[in-house]
């Protein structure tokens, strides 16, 4: 192995938990001539999609070889996008069905990005075309199909990194190198979790004509299908539990996934929920409005609160996290992290790092989140050393299985009012018949669940 890849391999192992990601970027750059070009694929390509590949061509001179979306207004002006984007300036090509885009091509790395409800089984017949994984998170709609997309990577030996990018949040990865690695919080016995963003739609639109250039039909997939009543995209689509997990499964997920992976946490011993549409019952939307769940470890609870009415319990922290220890507490968002003692110690503390003077397109690209492109640029960065070195991502399926799966059960205990005891190995709600047969949804015609 050359002198390069063992700098290139401890600089992003062990130097990008210190360096800033100013450094980790002007040294990724250097490498994009020397490294292998990753022939790369697109499937979604609205705004997420966009976002994520932008940030993996700001970090490895790609060729980025087909892009795959339902709405042909966002696949052509993702078409576009790319093209202006990538070093060759070349077109991608342009597929409405996915099944087509992996026929057609060899890709190195997939990236998907479309809701919720068909990461499986895309994510699935990727891994088995041969291609490595950025896959958004969550990554399933039930408990199984979590299961099955982590067989098949290992099956076939394929990286797959899921879109749970706090793990590569420069001041995140600070408040678990500077406070609970160092253990200045003592014994940890207690989390909270929440968010209180007003995300529900709370819609009546009516039915309507599906427009041609949209393919409502294949956009729905193995999901039961709606009466089209307008463009499902953005946040409309999330609002319906047809498609998605909720807000728990959504933001939840990114919360609970944070905290695992700074406490060093797996499967819970136990999930407990409540909750359900107390004040927002005009709408459409099957979403719950309140939820609190607790997933329980070993002295150890995890709770998880959100609503979306009424105002946050902290404003500075509105979707945010915090770990209580018997010698002090520490609060983190996306936002910033704060470590407050308890006694005559020292409080530390960091804001968000952004990359606007490194990377000034990010300013005039539409939509683009800047507190989280920094993060994401690290996480593909991070994803594209375990595919060269072999070795597992940071948020490799397993870990987003655990998440994932984890607030599913929240989910199910909230609607059966009870408590949950998930086995993973043998895939079952432990003296729970009626949770377990509920760990698996039914596919629409004619597709097939992956587990089957």
């Amino acid at each position: 192995m050359s002198t390069f890849n063992l700098n290139r391999r401890k600089f992003i192992q062990g130097a990008g938990a210190v360096l800033t990601l100013s450094a980790l970027q002007v040294k990724a750059l250097s490498f994009k001539d020397i490294v292998k070009k990753f022939r790369v694929g697109l499937i979604g390509a609205g705004w997420y999609g966009r976002s994520d590949l932008c940030r993996l061509i700001q970090v490895r001179d790609v060729d980025v070889v087909a892009i795959c979306d339902v709405d042909n207004h966002h696949l052509h002006e993702a078409g576009r996008l790319i093209s202006d984007r990538q070093v060759s300036k070349k077109v991608p090509k342009l597929y409405n069905d996915y099944r087509e885009m992996l026929a057609n091509h060899k890709f190195d790395l997939v990236l998907i990005a479309t809701p919720d409800h068909w990461h499986a089984r895309q994510a699935i017949d990727a891994i088995r075309s041969g291609a490595h994984l950025y896959l958004q998170k969550p990554i399933s709609v039930d408990v199984l199909e979590g299961d099955a997309i982590w067989r098949a990577a290992r099956k076939y030996n394929r990286k797959v990194q899921v879109g749970t990018q706090r793990r590569s949040t420069a001041h995140l990865v600070d408040a678990k190198n500077r406070v609970i690695d160092r253990g200045l919080l003592g014994k940890i016995s207690h989390v909270e979790m929440c968010c209180y963003y007003p995300m529900r739609k709370n819609g009546n639109a009516p039915a309507e004509a599906v427009p041609e250039f949209f393919d409502y039909e294949l956009w729905t997939g193995p999901a039961p299908l709606r009466a089209y009543d307008g463009l499902p995209h953005g946040s409309w689509w999330r609002t319906f539990m047809a498609y998605g997990n909720g807000i728990t499964g959504d933001m939840g997920m990114h919360m609970f996934d944070t905290v695992r992976w700074l406490l060093q946490l797996k499967w819970p011993k136990s999930v407990y929920a409540k909750g359900g549409i107390y004040v927002q019952k005009g709408g459409k939307s099957t979403i719950a409005d309140t939820q609190t769940a607790i997933f329980e470890y070993e002295d150890l609870n995890c709770v998880w609160q959100h609503r979306t009415w009424g105002s946050p319990v902290d404003p500075d922290y509105p979707w945010a996290f915090i770990i209580y220890g018997d010698k002090g507490t520490l609060k983190g968002s996306v936002m910033k992290y704060e470590f407050i003692p308890i006694g005559d110690g020292k409080s530390i503390r960091q804001d968000v790092i952004l990359e606007k003077e490194e990377f000034p397109e990010d300013l005039t690209e539409h939509r683009i989140e800047l507190h989280t492109a920094p993060a994401t640029r690290k996480h593909m960065l991070d994803l594209l050393s375990a595919i060269d070195n072999n070795r597992l991502p940071i948020a490799d399926i397993e870990e987003g299985y655990i998440s994932t799966a984890s607030c599913i059960l929240a989910n199910l205990s909230m609607q059966l009012n009870r408590p949950l005891v998930y086995d993973p190995t043998h895939k079952i709600c432990i003296g729970d018949p009626e949770a377990t047969r509920m760990l698996r949804r039914p596919y629409r015609s004619p597709w097939q669940h992956p587990y089957e």
